[in-house]
């Protein structure tokens, strides 16, 4: 199943007493790459991210996000130091007799004490806590890579498409390579009784000649190699394991193999369809430079 590498995918979940969101996107790279952004306090997650996508993701630059929202107060307690208090209170009090001011101590004059009050972070149960995120990061992977299969899908139709076209124009060279050396034995024929002025023409001399000229300009073993790789082509495109980088290799081949056939061949409407083809072919590595 062909796979595009640019691919986002975005889960957002409430869970017991936090809202837990999960980004992933990815865009085109020859390995696989990953990064990650969590709050501080989370750092034990990226590892666990990393084994998480590594399963499903072969190639390309994958961003993780990872955003953790407690509710009010669920992620910290309150400490009141009531001895503290007590002090504070008793050397107030005390103070207020000697100096004989109004006793107009109230519980909103301790909470501006210094001291009195503690606020502590919950201590959090980290396999809970993994378990919860990797619940929201499994959900927004899935979207992910359904993103990439689909986004594939569409290359897949485009390329195939592509390889049709090019697969008619190897037919197409197969019909007209005969015909150059015909005409060449022509045009041969023509020049010589121009030469000599005579009709009488040695017949074995045109015909060596040509088969000189039809073994420079041959391209039947070009045309086969080419219709080798139309053929790993499709097989490729419709295998489960990441083939990009052997798309990529088989691209460079089938390039290579229409250039040669360009070189040999002199003929005005053969060329022009090897322009046809390469065309072509360079929109094919286009979309092959994004498969996974």
């Amino acid at each position: 199943m062909l796979k595009s590498m640019t691919g986002f995918g975005r889960e957002r979940v409430m869970l017991d007493t936090k809202e837990i969101i999960v980004e992933i996107k990815s865009v085109n790279s020859r390995y696989y790459e990953f990064s990650a952004k969590y709050p501080r306090a989370y750092g034990y997650i990226e590892d666990k991210l990393k084994s998480l996508l590594a399963g499903k993701i072969s190639r390309g630059k994958v961003e993780v996000s990872v955003s953790v929202f407690n509710r009010v107060g669920t992620d910290a307690e309150i400490e009141i130091n009531e001895a503290l208090a007590k002090q504070y209170v008793d050397a107030l009090r005390s103070a207020g007799d000697a100096l004989s001011l109004a006793d107009d101590l109230t519980l909103s004059s301790i909470m501006r004490l210094n001291d009195v009050f503690t606020i502590k972070k919950t201590i959090e149960d980290e396999e809970l806590v993994w378990e919860q995120i990797k619940q929201v990061a499994q959900s927004a992977l899935d979207k992910f890579v359904q993103m990439r299969i689909n986004e594939g899908a569409k290359m897949l139709e485009d390329i195939s498409s592509r390889l049709d076209f090019v697969e008619k124009c190897i037919g197409e060279i197969e019909r007209l390579s005969p015909e150059t050396t015909k005409a060449y034995m022509e045009r041969l024929t023509a020049k010589i009784r121009e030469i000599v002025e005579d009709r009488n023409i040695d017949d074995a001399r045109v015909l060596t000649e040509a088969a000189i000229f039809s073994e420079k300009t041959a391209v039947d073993e070009e045309t086969v190699r080419v219709r080798s790789h139309l053929a790993q082509y499709r097989e490729l495109l419709t295998s489960d394991e990441p083939v990009g980088r052997k798309l990529d290799f088989l691209t460079q081949e089938l390039n290579r193999e229409v250039n040669t056939i360009g070189s040999k061949c002199q003929d005005l409407e053969i060329t022009k369809t090897v322009v046809d083809m390469k065309s072509e072919i360079e929109k094919i590595r286009e979309q092959i430079q994004n498969i996974e």
